[in-house]
Protein backbone atom coordinates (compact mmCIF):
# COMPACT_ATOMS: atom_id res chain seq x y z
CA UNK A 1 0.00 0.00 0.00
CA UNK A 2 2.35 2.81 -1.36
CA UNK A 3 1.30 5.96 -0.93
CA UNK A 4 -0.54 7.12 -4.01
CA UNK A 5 -0.51 11.05 -3.67
CA UNK A 6 2.06 13.78 -4.55
CA UNK A 7 1.70 17.00 -4.33
CA UNK A 8 2.49 19.38 -7.04
CA UNK A 9 6.04 19.70 -8.54
CA UNK A 10 8.18 22.75 -6.41
CA UNK A 11 6.51 22.35 -3.50
CA UNK A 12 8.46 19.68 -1.74
CA UNK A 13 11.34 21.34 0.14
CA UNK A 14 14.42 19.19 -1.18
CA UNK A 15 15.84 19.53 2.41
CA UNK A 16 13.15 17.27 3.88
CA UNK A 17 13.48 14.45 1.72
CA UNK A 18 10.75 11.94 0.02
CA UNK A 19 9.22 10.51 3.27
CA UNK A 20 6.09 8.89 2.60
CA UNK A 21 3.34 9.39 4.75
CA UNK A 22 -0.02 7.52 5.87
CA UNK A 23 -2.43 9.27 7.49
CA UNK A 24 -4.73 6.86 9.60
CA UNK A 25 -8.14 7.53 10.41
CA UNK A 26 -9.56 5.15 12.86
CA UNK A 27 -13.32 5.07 13.18
CA UNK A 28 -16.42 4.15 14.78
CA UNK A 29 -19.92 4.54 14.10
CA UNK A 30 -18.83 8.24 12.24
CA UNK A 31 -21.04 8.51 9.40
CA UNK A 32 -22.54 12.06 10.22
CA UNK A 33 -18.58 13.48 10.35
CA UNK A 34 -16.54 10.79 7.78
CA UNK A 35 -17.34 12.87 4.76
CA UNK A 36 -16.05 16.14 5.81
CA UNK A 37 -13.27 14.88 7.86
CA UNK A 38 -11.71 13.11 4.64
CA UNK A 39 -13.00 16.14 2.13
CA UNK A 40 -10.97 18.27 4.07
CA UNK A 41 -8.67 16.25 4.62
CA UNK A 42 -7.99 15.50 1.31
CA UNK A 43 -8.18 19.34 -0.11
CA UNK A 44 -5.44 20.18 2.39
CA UNK A 45 -2.51 17.37 1.27
CA UNK A 46 -3.30 18.62 -2.39
CA UNK A 47 -2.90 21.69 -1.87
CA UNK A 48 -0.40 22.21 0.86
CA UNK A 49 1.61 19.08 1.61
CA UNK A 50 5.09 18.52 0.17
CA UNK A 51 5.09 14.86 0.79
CA UNK A 52 3.52 11.61 -0.88
CA UNK A 53 0.45 10.81 1.28
CA UNK A 54 -2.17 8.30 1.42
CA UNK A 55 -5.11 8.40 3.67
CA UNK A 56 -6.53 4.99 5.61
CA UNK A 57 -9.73 5.27 6.78
CA UNK A 58 -9.87 2.11 9.83
CA UNK A 59 -13.89 1.24 10.57
CA UNK A 60 -13.53 -0.80 14.07
CA UNK A 61 -16.72 -2.84 13.44
CA UNK A 62 -19.09 0.04 13.25
CA UNK A 63 -22.70 -0.68 13.51
CA UNK A 64 -24.00 1.88 11.51
CA UNK A 65 -23.24 3.70 7.40
CA UNK A 66 -19.88 3.90 8.41
CA UNK A 67 -18.34 1.22 6.24
CA UNK A 68 -20.48 2.07 3.30
CA UNK A 69 -19.46 6.08 2.89
CA UNK A 70 -15.44 4.77 3.61
CA UNK A 71 -15.59 2.50 0.75
CA UNK A 72 -17.64 5.31 -1.25
CA UNK A 73 -14.89 8.10 -0.09
CA UNK A 74 -12.24 5.66 -1.43
CA UNK A 75 -13.73 5.34 -4.86
CA UNK A 76 -14.05 8.94 -5.18
CA UNK A 77 -10.86 10.21 -4.14
CA UNK A 78 -7.16 8.91 -5.34
CA UNK A 79 -5.20 8.18 -2.35
CA UNK A 80 -7.71 7.37 0.06
CA UNK A 81 -7.71 3.62 0.83
CA UNK A 82 -10.10 1.83 3.84
CA UNK A 83 -9.86 -1.15 6.08
CA UNK A 84 -13.01 -2.73 7.84
CA UNK A 85 -11.88 -4.44 11.43
CA UNK A 86 -14.50 -7.11 13.05
CA UNK A 87 -13.79 -5.56 16.42
CA UNK A 88 -13.81 -2.26 18.21
CA UNK A 89 -11.15 -0.79 19.62
CA UNK A 90 -8.76 2.55 18.65
CA UNK A 91 -5.43 0.91 19.82
CA UNK A 92 -6.15 -2.14 17.84
CA UNK A 93 -7.16 0.19 14.84
CA UNK A 94 -3.73 1.93 15.01
CA UNK A 95 -1.87 -1.63 15.46
CA UNK A 96 -3.32 -3.35 12.85
CA UNK A 97 -3.11 -0.30 9.95
CA UNK A 98 0.48 1.32 11.44
CA UNK A 99 1.75 -2.17 11.53
CA UNK A 100 0.66 -3.33 7.78
CA UNK A 101 1.67 0.24 6.00
CA UNK A 102 4.88 0.18 4.21
CA UNK A 103 5.15 4.34 4.59
CA UNK A 104 8.00 5.98 6.24
CA UNK A 105 5.93 7.86 8.64
CA UNK A 106 2.54 6.93 10.00
CA UNK A 107 0.13 9.22 11.38
CA UNK A 108 -2.75 9.06 13.70
CA UNK A 109 -6.04 11.85 13.88
CA UNK A 110 -9.03 11.73 15.08
CA UNK A 111 -11.97 11.97 12.48
CA UNK A 112 -13.45 14.89 14.01
CA UNK A 113 -10.07 17.35 13.35
CA UNK A 114 -10.21 18.85 16.55
CA UNK A 115 -6.70 19.80 16.03
CA UNK A 116 -6.11 22.31 13.62
CA UNK A 117 -4.34 21.08 10.58
CA UNK A 118 -2.03 23.89 10.55
CA UNK A 119 -0.03 21.44 13.08
CA UNK A 120 0.41 18.76 10.19
CA UNK A 121 3.18 19.79 8.54
CA UNK A 122 5.06 20.71 11.66
CA UNK A 123 4.34 17.31 12.94
CA UNK A 124 6.08 15.11 9.91
CA UNK A 125 8.87 17.30 9.22
CA UNK A 126 10.91 16.14 12.20
CA UNK A 127 10.66 12.54 11.65
CA UNK A 128 11.03 13.73 7.96
CA UNK A 129 14.01 14.76 8.74
CA UNK A 130 15.42 12.03 10.70
CA UNK A 131 15.53 14.43 14.05
CA UNK A 132 12.97 13.08 16.33
CA UNK A 133 11.03 9.31 16.17
CA UNK A 134 7.99 10.24 17.58
CA UNK A 135 6.10 13.58 16.91
CA UNK A 136 2.90 14.48 19.61
CA UNK A 137 0.50 17.21 19.34
CA UNK A 138 -0.08 19.12 22.53
CA UNK A 139 -2.77 21.09 23.41
CA UNK A 140 -0.90 21.69 27.02
CA UNK A 141 2.17 23.21 25.64
CA UNK A 142 2.68 26.68 26.32
CA UNK A 143 1.66 27.85 22.65
CA UNK A 144 -1.21 26.15 22.22
CA UNK A 145 -4.67 27.22 22.23
CA UNK A 146 -8.14 25.24 22.76
CA UNK A 147 -11.35 25.82 22.91
CA UNK A 148 -12.91 23.20 25.39
CA UNK A 149 -14.79 22.79 28.45
CA UNK A 150 -13.70 22.78 31.86
CA UNK A 151 -14.59 19.44 32.53
CA UNK A 152 -12.39 18.13 29.91
CA UNK A 153 -9.80 20.57 30.42
CA UNK A 154 -9.39 19.73 34.01
CA UNK A 155 -9.63 15.70 33.21
CA UNK A 156 -6.76 16.04 30.78
CA UNK A 157 -4.62 18.02 32.99
CA UNK A 158 -4.42 15.68 35.96
CA UNK A 159 -4.42 12.91 33.48
CA UNK A 160 -1.27 13.97 32.36
CA UNK A 161 0.36 15.10 35.53
CA UNK A 162 -0.25 11.62 37.17
CA UNK A 163 1.60 10.46 33.84
CA UNK A 164 4.39 12.47 34.80
CA UNK A 165 4.11 11.60 38.84
CA UNK A 166 4.06 8.16 38.46
CA UNK A 167 6.43 7.54 34.98
CA UNK A 168 8.78 10.88 35.41
CA UNK A 169 7.27 11.24 31.45
CA UNK A 170 8.81 14.27 30.06
CA UNK A 171 6.09 15.15 26.90
CA UNK A 172 3.31 17.07 28.40
CA UNK A 173 -0.16 15.61 26.53
CA UNK A 174 -0.86 11.85 26.29
CA UNK A 175 -4.37 11.68 24.59
CA UNK A 176 -4.02 14.55 21.78
CA UNK A 177 -5.41 12.52 18.76
CA UNK A 178 -2.57 14.23 16.85
CA UNK A 179 0.54 11.98 16.38
CA UNK A 180 3.35 10.65 13.90
CA UNK A 181 5.80 7.83 13.86
CA UNK A 182 8.66 6.74 12.14
CA UNK A 183 7.57 3.34 10.84
CA UNK A 184 11.26 1.94 11.41
CA UNK A 185 11.19 3.01 15.34
CA UNK A 186 7.60 2.22 15.31
CA UNK A 187 7.52 -1.56 14.41
CA UNK A 188 9.64 -2.93 17.59
CA UNK A 189 7.03 -0.98 19.70
CA UNK A 190 3.69 -2.16 18.47
CA UNK A 191 4.85 -5.58 19.69
CA UNK A 192 5.80 -4.68 22.89
CA UNK A 193 2.11 -2.62 23.26
CA UNK A 194 -0.96 -4.90 24.56
CA UNK A 195 -3.48 -2.00 24.96
CA UNK A 196 -6.49 -2.38 22.17
CA UNK A 197 -8.58 0.69 23.55
CA UNK A 198 -7.63 4.30 24.76
CA UNK A 199 -5.08 3.70 26.32
CA UNK A 200 -2.85 2.78 23.30
CA UNK A 201 -1.62 6.17 22.86
CA UNK A 202 0.16 6.48 26.19
CA UNK A 203 1.31 2.79 26.52
CA UNK A 204 3.26 3.79 23.09
CA UNK A 205 4.48 7.40 24.36
CA UNK A 206 5.98 5.91 27.81
CA UNK A 207 7.39 2.47 26.13
CA UNK A 208 9.20 5.15 23.42
CA UNK A 209 10.37 7.42 25.92
CA UNK A 210 11.30 4.51 28.34
CA UNK A 211 13.52 3.19 25.45
CA UNK A 212 15.05 6.40 24.46
CA UNK A 213 13.20 7.23 21.30
CA UNK A 214 12.93 11.37 21.08
CA UNK A 215 9.29 12.38 21.26
CA UNK A 216 9.10 16.09 19.29
CA UNK A 217 6.38 18.00 21.00
CA UNK A 218 4.04 20.40 18.53
CA UNK A 219 1.55 23.05 19.92
CA UNK A 220 -1.60 22.70 18.63
CA UNK A 221 -4.60 24.57 17.66
CA UNK A 222 -7.72 22.35 19.33
CA UNK A 223 -11.18 23.25 19.65
CA UNK A 224 -13.42 20.15 21.46
CA UNK A 225 -16.25 18.56 19.50
CA UNK A 226 -19.14 17.40 21.73
CA UNK A 227 -20.24 14.69 19.79
CA UNK A 228 -17.82 12.05 21.14
CA UNK A 229 -17.73 8.29 21.02
CA UNK A 230 -14.99 8.20 24.39
CA UNK A 231 -16.65 7.11 27.91
CA UNK A 232 -14.69 9.44 30.20
CA UNK A 233 -15.16 7.10 33.42
CA UNK A 234 -14.39 3.81 31.82
CA UNK A 235 -11.59 5.28 29.89
CA UNK A 236 -10.09 7.12 33.15
CA UNK A 237 -10.46 3.44 34.98
CA UNK A 238 -8.29 2.01 32.30
CA UNK A 239 -6.16 4.52 31.85
CA UNK A 240 -5.23 3.92 35.76
CA UNK A 241 -5.03 0.06 34.89
CA UNK A 242 -2.70 1.00 31.93
CA UNK A 243 -0.18 3.09 34.23
CA UNK A 244 -0.14 0.65 36.51
CA UNK A 245 0.87 -2.56 33.83
CA UNK A 246 3.58 0.34 32.28
CA UNK A 247 5.17 0.77 36.15
CA UNK A 248 5.15 -3.00 36.67
CA UNK A 249 6.69 -4.18 33.30
CA UNK A 250 9.18 -1.55 33.91
CA UNK A 251 10.25 -2.56 37.46
CA UNK A 252 10.74 -6.33 35.79
CA UNK A 253 12.77 -4.61 32.55
CA UNK A 254 9.74 -6.17 30.54
CA UNK A 255 9.22 -2.70 28.63
CA UNK A 256 12.60 -2.89 27.24
CA UNK A 257 12.61 -2.85 23.45
CA UNK A 258 15.40 -3.37 20.84
CA UNK A 259 14.90 0.01 19.44
CA UNK A 260 17.65 1.54 17.27
CA UNK A 261 20.16 3.06 18.18
CA UNK A 262 21.38 7.09 17.64
CA UNK A 263 24.69 6.89 18.75
CA UNK A 264 26.70 9.33 20.75
CA UNK A 265 26.22 13.25 21.04
CA UNK A 266 29.09 14.58 19.43
CA UNK A 267 30.27 18.23 18.21
CA UNK A 268 29.78 18.25 14.22
CA UNK A 269 32.71 21.18 14.27
CA UNK A 270 35.94 19.51 13.08
CA UNK A 271 37.86 21.89 15.50
CA UNK A 272 35.66 21.60 18.28
CA UNK A 273 37.48 21.79 21.42
CA UNK A 274 35.75 19.01 23.88
CA UNK A 275 35.94 18.25 27.63
CA UNK A 276 37.84 14.91 27.93
CA UNK A 277 35.32 11.74 28.76
CA UNK A 278 36.00 10.94 32.28
CA UNK A 279 34.14 8.84 35.30
CA UNK A 280 34.98 11.61 37.41
CA UNK A 281 33.12 14.26 35.40
CA UNK A 282 30.11 11.84 36.07
CA UNK A 283 30.76 11.95 39.99
CA UNK A 284 30.60 14.59 40.38
CA UNK A 285 27.52 15.30 38.77
CA UNK A 286 26.51 12.71 40.93
CA UNK A 287 27.28 14.49 44.24
CA UNK A 288 25.79 17.74 42.86
CA UNK A 289 22.71 16.54 41.81
CA UNK A 290 22.97 14.35 45.07
CA UNK A 291 23.65 16.89 47.50
CA UNK A 292 20.86 19.23 46.04
CA UNK A 293 18.40 16.49 46.54
CA UNK A 294 19.85 15.73 50.32
CA UNK A 295 19.35 19.38 50.93
CA UNK A 296 15.97 19.40 50.42
CA UNK A 297 15.49 16.54 51.73
CA UNK A 298 16.83 16.88 54.93
CA UNK A 299 14.85 20.09 55.25
CA UNK A 300 11.99 18.46 54.26
CA UNK A 301 12.11 15.21 57.02
CA UNK A 302 13.14 18.17 60.14
CA UNK A 303 9.64 20.27 58.85
CA UNK A 304 7.78 17.18 58.41
CA UNK A 305 9.33 15.50 61.83
CA UNK A 306 8.84 18.92 63.40
CA UNK A 307 4.75 18.93 62.75
CA UNK A 308 4.13 15.25 63.18
CA UNK A 309 5.93 15.58 66.80
CA UNK A 310 3.36 17.82 68.40
CA UNK A 311 0.74 14.93 68.39
CA UNK A 312 3.22 11.84 68.21
CA UNK A 313 6.29 10.46 70.28
CA UNK A 314 9.28 10.66 68.61
CA UNK A 315 10.38 7.43 67.40
CA UNK A 316 6.98 7.63 65.38
CA UNK A 317 6.83 11.13 63.91
CA UNK A 318 10.79 9.90 62.93
CA UNK A 319 9.16 6.70 61.21
CA UNK A 320 6.49 8.49 59.03
CA UNK A 321 8.96 11.52 58.26
CA UNK A 322 12.03 8.98 57.16
CA UNK A 323 9.39 7.28 55.12
CA UNK A 324 7.98 10.07 53.25
CA UNK A 325 11.29 11.77 52.34
CA UNK A 326 12.84 8.38 51.51
CA UNK A 327 10.18 7.71 49.04
CA UNK A 328 10.72 11.55 47.09
CA UNK A 329 14.41 11.19 47.49
CA UNK A 330 14.56 8.54 45.70
CA UNK A 331 12.14 9.64 42.94
CA UNK A 332 14.39 12.58 42.59
CA UNK A 333 17.60 10.62 42.58
CA UNK A 334 16.50 7.89 40.22
CA UNK A 335 15.38 10.58 37.79
CA UNK A 336 18.36 12.84 38.09
CA UNK A 337 21.07 11.69 40.03
CA UNK A 338 21.52 8.25 38.84
CA UNK A 339 19.57 8.96 35.74
CA UNK A 340 22.45 7.11 33.07
CA UNK A 341 21.41 3.91 35.22
CA UNK A 342 19.23 1.13 33.70
CA UNK A 343 17.47 0.69 37.17
CA UNK A 344 13.67 0.41 37.18
CA UNK A 345 11.63 2.33 39.78
CA UNK A 346 11.02 -1.52 41.71
CA UNK A 347 14.56 -2.31 41.91
CA UNK A 348 15.38 0.92 42.96
CA UNK A 349 12.80 1.39 45.61
CA UNK A 350 13.35 -1.88 46.93
CA UNK A 351 16.90 -1.27 47.49
CA UNK A 352 16.06 2.36 48.65
CA UNK A 353 13.92 0.10 51.25
CA UNK A 354 16.88 -1.42 52.71
CA UNK A 355 19.00 1.95 53.08
CA UNK A 356 15.70 3.07 54.52
CA UNK A 357 15.61 0.57 57.54
CA UNK A 358 19.69 2.37 58.40
CA UNK A 359 18.65 5.83 57.98
CA UNK A 360 15.18 5.16 60.82
CA UNK A 361 17.97 3.73 63.15
CA UNK A 362 21.20 5.93 62.99
CA UNK A 363 18.84 8.78 63.19
CA UNK A 364 16.46 7.26 65.86
CA UNK A 365 19.12 6.92 67.92
CA UNK A 366 20.48 10.09 67.74
CA UNK A 367 17.40 11.92 68.58
CA UNK A 368 16.71 9.03 71.59
CA UNK A 369 20.44 9.53 72.72
CA UNK A 370 19.94 13.34 72.35
CA UNK A 371 16.68 13.12 74.53
CA UNK A 372 18.11 11.38 77.15
CA UNK A 373 21.43 13.58 77.61
CA UNK A 374 19.54 16.64 77.47
CA UNK A 375 16.66 15.81 79.35
CA UNK A 376 13.42 17.83 78.79
CA UNK A 377 14.77 18.75 74.65
CA UNK A 378 11.92 20.46 72.65
CA UNK A 379 10.74 19.35 69.02
CA UNK A 380 13.18 22.16 67.44
CA UNK A 381 16.34 20.66 69.37
CA UNK A 382 15.01 17.24 68.17
CA UNK A 383 14.60 18.54 64.50
CA UNK A 384 18.25 19.83 64.57
CA UNK A 385 19.49 16.76 65.81
CA UNK A 386 17.75 14.71 63.54
CA UNK A 387 18.98 17.31 60.57
CA UNK A 388 22.62 16.23 61.66
CA UNK A 389 22.48 12.34 61.81
CA UNK A 390 20.43 12.53 58.50
CA UNK A 391 23.38 14.56 56.82
CA UNK A 392 25.55 11.44 57.96
CA UNK A 393 22.87 8.84 56.47
CA UNK A 394 22.74 10.60 53.65
CA UNK A 395 26.54 10.32 52.73
CA UNK A 396 25.99 6.69 53.22
CA UNK A 397 23.22 6.18 51.11
CA UNK A 398 24.95 8.04 48.57
CA UNK A 399 27.58 5.52 48.41
CA UNK A 400 25.56 2.53 48.63
CA UNK A 401 22.92 4.13 46.07
CA UNK A 402 25.93 4.58 43.50
CA UNK A 403 27.45 1.28 43.79
CA UNK A 404 24.74 -1.40 44.50
CA UNK A 405 21.51 0.33 43.97
CA UNK A 406 21.93 2.37 40.65
CA UNK A 407 25.01 0.30 39.50
CA UNK A 408 25.79 1.20 35.83
CA UNK A 409 27.24 -0.79 33.33
CA UNK A 410 30.10 1.26 31.62
CA UNK A 411 29.56 -1.20 28.54
CA UNK A 412 25.99 0.55 27.73
CA UNK A 413 24.93 0.64 24.72
CA UNK A 414 25.64 4.13 22.70
CA UNK A 415 21.98 5.20 22.82
CA UNK A 416 22.70 4.72 27.01
CA UNK A 417 25.84 6.68 26.64
CA UNK A 418 24.04 9.59 24.72
CA UNK A 419 21.60 10.50 27.97
CA UNK A 420 18.44 8.68 28.35
CA UNK A 421 16.78 10.14 31.47
CA UNK A 422 13.84 7.80 32.30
Amino acid sequence: MAPTEQASPGTTSPRLGPSTVDLVIPVYNEERALRGCVTTLHERLRNDFPFPWRITIVDNASTDNTPRVAEQLSEEMKGVDCLRLDRKGRGLALRTAWGNTDADIAVYMDVDLSTGLDGLLPLVAPLASGHSDMAIGSRLAPAARTVRGPRRELISRCYNKLIRITHGSRFSDAQCGFKAVRTAALRPLLHATNDDEWFFDTELLLLAEYNGLRIHEVPVDWVEDTDSRVKVFNTAVDDLRGLWRIARRKSTGAARVAVSSRGPVTSEHPDAVLAPKSKRSRLFGQVGWFALIGVFSTIGQAVLYWLLRQWWPAVAANFVSLLVLTILNTEANRRLSFRDSQTGVGRAHIGAGGLFLLGYLVTSAAVLLYDSAAGNASPAAESVVLACASVLVTAIRFLLLRTTVFRRDDSSSPRQESGETN
